[in-house]
């Protein structure tokens, strides 16, 4: 399957949830997103047949261990971004929004770039 960055959200979506309930349904990501169930269920489909999640018999949506890696690597990202905004005195929630729209264009270089040099100002402090 190919990822992009509408499958990152979405995989991104059911990590986050996931770690706030134990189980995590379609209506779930709907309301996060702010999409439509019918959206979601096709996403969903496409998720579910490229092996990156799993819907059970109760319709619980769980990230496959593929899925998850992609998933806790946009969140690793999302996060230290948000940080790193809000420390130079970017508004939290401008800072969450800022770091949600360019985690997906990063390069694996350039952001683990940052993730060093964000450490290194860190451990001075």
């Amino acid at each position: 399957m190919h990822i992009t960055e509408s499958v990152e959200n979405y995989l991104e979506t059911i990590h986050i949830l996931s770690l706030k309930k134990a189980e995590v349904h379609a209506i779930d990501i709907c309301n996060h997103l702010g999409f439509s169930r019918p959206t979601v269920s096709i996403v969903l489909r496409q998720l579910r047949e490229g092996g990156l999640v799993t819907v059970n018999e109760d319709n619980h949506v769980k990230l496959t261990a593929e899925g998850l890696a992609i998933a806790e690597h946009m969140y690793e990202r999302h996060q230290l971004l948000t940080k790193m905004f809000m420390s130079i005195g970017i508004d939290p929630e401008l800072a969450e929004h800022d770091a949600c729209k360019i985690e997906h264009d990063l390069s694996d270089e350039t952001f683990d770039a940052i993730r060093r040099h964000y450490q290194k100002e860190h451990e001075k402090q």
